[in-house]
């Protein structure tokens, strides 16, 4: 059974920086695209990021294209999500998820099938 941990999140100011962890165990990481989303207050969850299985494919949201930048290391069964140029509009909880099948890649939350407790990011104006 996959098991994804998250952590990192905190508050910051605006113009700031935070990186997220996502530790997966389980099943065979190198194998399965990993992504990113984040539900602010009061609005759906949304995607943020996805990184393919070999790490050469990313894929990131218009609004945060440019300032976020989603990586993953193999030893480690991590995948990480590096947070530059914080806006208060990047307040939420964010979510590290799997991929429900071996060599999937999406950006759609149904083709995501294990998703971790999530971590929240508050950016202060």
């Amino acid at each position: 059974q996959v098991q994804l941990v998250e952590s990192g999140g905190g508050l910051v100011q605006a113009g700031g920086s935070l990186r997220l962890s996502c530790a997966d165990s389980g099943r065979t990481f190198s194998n399965y695209a990993m992504g990113w989303f984040r539900q602010a207050p009061g609005k759906e969850r949304e995607f943020v990021s996805v990184i393919s299985w070999g790490a050469g494919s990313t894929t990131y949201a218009d609004s945060v294209k440019g300032r976020f930048t989603i990586s993953r290391d193999g030893a480690n069964n991590t995948v990480f999500l590096q947070m530059n140029g914080l806006k208060p509009e990047d307040t939420a909880v964010y979510y590290c998820a799997a991929a429900k099948f071996a060599f999937l890649y999406a950006t759609t939350q149904g083709a995501f099938g294990s998703w971790g407790q999530g971590t929240q990011v508050t950016v202060s104006s």
